[in-house]
């Protein structure tokens, strides 16, 4: 497999030998004092462990971490058994630290480019950081201030924010109050954010400026039940658009509010551990978003687990947040590290590096400023970070990029047996390490799975472990994470020491828990973090929840898995048609069928979608008589096989096909980019549709897997 991910290099074969002997040289003469003083000999005994096994010895039996065999985890702290326990806990224990960090904003600029368009630009100053003590007092009158305003404990109240320390004040002052926190993606359409609002029945909605003018606006008049809006970041210019009986107010106002409050209606309910505390709209396959109940404790459950596998984190680390705070994977990482004394400097995918859109030229981006130790990432952006620095490396001179191929192979080779480079990294890899600040100790990699060579490329030259990790919001996010000296690629880790995970066989796809050389099956999540279900939707909780003769919650993940022996999970396949594109968005493969299989040109379609890539493509089989008229029409002389195996035409049945697709109301990802059009019909004959000539995913993949590889651009042997 290391093969594979070498990068190639052009070098004079004797220079190359010279080179080699040198290296070899160097390794033997560094191996003793580094065998002698590093900690790495215990990090390969580490790494060789079994990390994870079953509590009892029949088939399906469900996995525990070795950490937590006789009992899982559930608590972070003794006695902190509510979210609002927790942080009273930290504040008490941390109260000076710094906390919560925001950049100033010293200028903002638009910046007209040669295309005539305008870029917004912005120069940022230095962080500027809240105590523990100071969101404290901040959260405890916000809360104060919304039972002012009429909110009363276990009722729902909405945040639609962007990543930002007042997303996390709300949060906790809800925490404090018993409030249900309703959580929205600032990325959802209108008629989902409509939905989840009067699914809810919510009458306060926190938000921003910007998404109040851009997404609130439009919607307002759809939502009855709304009362007030509460921008976080000041006064909005204008307020006669909105509908009568609807109030705007500032943060800062209910928090003021909140102070002046009488004492004695201070003493709200405080939550017990059952109690909701967030309700998470997660995408839905469906296309109407499932609101999931997690409780107190589901979230306290996560976190613990979490935690134990971040070794020694605490208050020389520093945590930088940007990914949405209404995804479990970011929520979750930042009440881990609020729990430990671990600051939080926010930022946004925009403003992240010195190369980010909003950046100005010459000026610094939100890592070189903060320089975190701890970032959670998307695999999209670490492929984006990938895709940078191949590009620079083609950029080099011959001799500076033979020189990184050669440091990147040895450094390559060095991790696969478990050793360390202190002389590449320090010499070759910390102007890329620059790039995310120079200080990451740990990468958290989560939301959808990330390839071998990125994850490879990520441990060369960040030199540092990336901890893959597998949970769901109805999860709480939990489930299982890699072990920070595990070096291995295209794996999830163990289960983590709240959770236990177990495979039950799924016939129809031929997946048993008796497999072997390894046991497989639907992966099913267990234990204290499994949460409450989904909010007004027995039915699907019914479906993807169960309770066993213990009392324990189950939760059915529809993802496909693997154990190997040393009881760490690999994701193989997945039971529904739903796919997560690589930026994270769910696909419904069948749902772009339904809207595509109706034109008069296509005769049948299968869509297919890959997590490691951003789009969507598909296999088409077209109606003889239209596409030859379509191909008269745009002068196309040729065999039917000719016209089927035309680029020409392809491109002109996508067309039709993304004209279809807008009239369908299909999101712009949903939309295949590029497609296979088949001079054959498929017929339960051909083994690639059932005799009720449903798809059969699997056999279609594998019939046209030299067009998926042509059309997702890897080199075809």
């Amino acid at each position: 497999q290391a093969a594979k991910m070498k990068l190639k290099h052009n070098i004079n074969p004797l220079l190359l030998q010279f080179i080699n002997f040198i290296i070899l040289l160097y390794s033997f003469v560094t191996y003793i004092p580094w065998y002698i003083f590093s900690g790495s000999r215990q990090a390969i005994e580490k790494a060789k462990q079994v990390k994870a096994r079953p509590v009892n010895n029949k088939p399906g039996g469900a996995y525990r971490s070795v950490n937590s065999l006789h009992c899982l985890a559930s608590v972070l702290y003794p006695g902190c058994d509510t979210l609002d326990k927790v942080f009273k806990y930290a504040k008490t224990k941390f109260k000076d630290r710094k906390l919560l960090g925001t950049r100033e904003i010293l200028k903002e600029e638009d910046e007209i480019q040669p295309s005539g368009k305008v870029f917004k630009k912005v120069i940022l100053g230095k962080y500027t950081w809240l105590t523990y003590e100071d969101v404290y007092i901040k959260a405890v009158n916000f809360g104060n201030g919304l039972a002012v305003l009429g909110q009363q404990p276990k009722t729902n109240i909405a945040i639609f924010c962007e990543t930002r320390a007042e997303w996390m004040i709300a949060a906790q002052a809800c925490f404090m109050c018993n409030y249900q926190l309703v959580t929205l993606y600032a990325t959802l359409g209108g008629p989902a954010i409509v939905h989840g609002l009067n699914e809810t029945e919510v009458t306060t909605i926190i938000t921003s400026k910007e998404l109040m003018q851009t997404k609130l606006k439009e919607i307002v008049s759809q939502v009855p039940l709304l009362r007030h809006i509460i921008t976080v970041d000041g006064k909005p210019t204008t307020w006669s658009e909105f509908p009568k009986g609807v109030i705007v107010h500032t943060m800062a106002s209910v928090q003021a509010m909140g102070a002046k409050a009488d004492p004695g209606k201070k003493q709200q309910a405080r939550p017990v551990p059952s109690d909701i505390a967030v309700i998470m709209y997660t995408s839905g396959s469906t296309g109407v978003p499932k609101g999931v109940m997690i409780s107190h404790c589901n979230i306290i459950a996560g976190i613990t687990g979490m935690a134990e596998r971040i070794p020694n984190l605490g208050e020389k680390d520093i945590y930088i947040g940007y990914l949405p705070l209404a995804h479990v994977l970011e929520l979750s990482a930042e009440l881990v590290c609020l729990s430990h004394g671990c600051p939080i400097g926010y930022s946004s995918p925009q403003t992240l590096a010195d190369q980010s859109s909003k950046i100005k030229k010459g000026s610094k981006g939100d890592v070189t400023t903060l320089k975190p130790t701890l970032m959670a990432a998307v695999p999209e952006i670490m492929d984006r970070i990938y895709k940078n620095v191949m590009n620079k490396v083609n950029e080099m001179t011959s001799f500076q990029r033979n020189l990184f191929i050669l440091a990147y192979n040895y450094k390559m080779e060095q991790i696969s047996k478990g050793y360390t480079t202190p002389l590449c990294d320090s010499l070759i890899f910390r102007k890329v390490r620059m790039l995310l600040g120079g200080k990451i100790r740990i990468l958290l990699c989560g939301g959808a799975p990330l390839s071998a060579a990125t994850q490879r490329f990520m441990n060369i030259c960040f030199c540092c472990p990336v901890g893959q990790g597998y949970g769901l919001t109805e999860s709480a996010g939990a489930g299982t994470i890699t072990e920070v000296w595990d070096y291995t690629t295209g794996r999830v880790g163990a289960p983590l020491v709240c959770c236990e995970i177990k495979l039950l066989n799924w016939e129809e796809g031929g997946y048993y828990n008796t497999d072997k050389p390894y046991p497989r099956g639907e992966i099913l999540i267990g234990g204290q973090n499994v949460t409450v279900g989904y909010y007004k939707n027995e039915a699907r909780t019914k479906k993807d929840f169960s309770v066993d003769e213990n009392g324990q919650r189950w939760l059915h993940t529809g993802d496909i898995g693997e154990f190997h022996q040393d009881g760490c999970l690999k994701i193989i396949d997945r039971k529904k048609d739903l796919v997560k594109l690589q930026a994270g968005e769910y696909v419904s493969l069948g749902k772009v069928e339904a809207a595509l299989k109706n034109l008069p040109l296509v005769d049948n379609i299968c869509a297919y979608a890959s997590s490691f890539h951003s789009y969507v493509i598909g296999f088409v089989v077209p109606n003889q008589k239209e596409l030859a008229e379509l191909a008269r029409k745009k002068g196309f002389k040729g065999t039917w096989e000719e016209i089927c195996n035309s680029p020409e035409m392809e491109k002109e049945v996508l067309k039709v096909l993304a004209e279809a697709a807008m009239t369908a109301n299909l999101e712009k990802f949903e939309i295949p980019v590029k497609i296979r059009l088949s001079p054959d019909p498929w017929t339960p004959e051909t083994g690639l549709v059932t005799d009720a000539f449903k798809l059969k995913r699997k056999e279609l993949t594998a019939f046209y897997q030299t067009d998926i590889d042509r059309m997702y651009g890897k080199s075809v042997k």
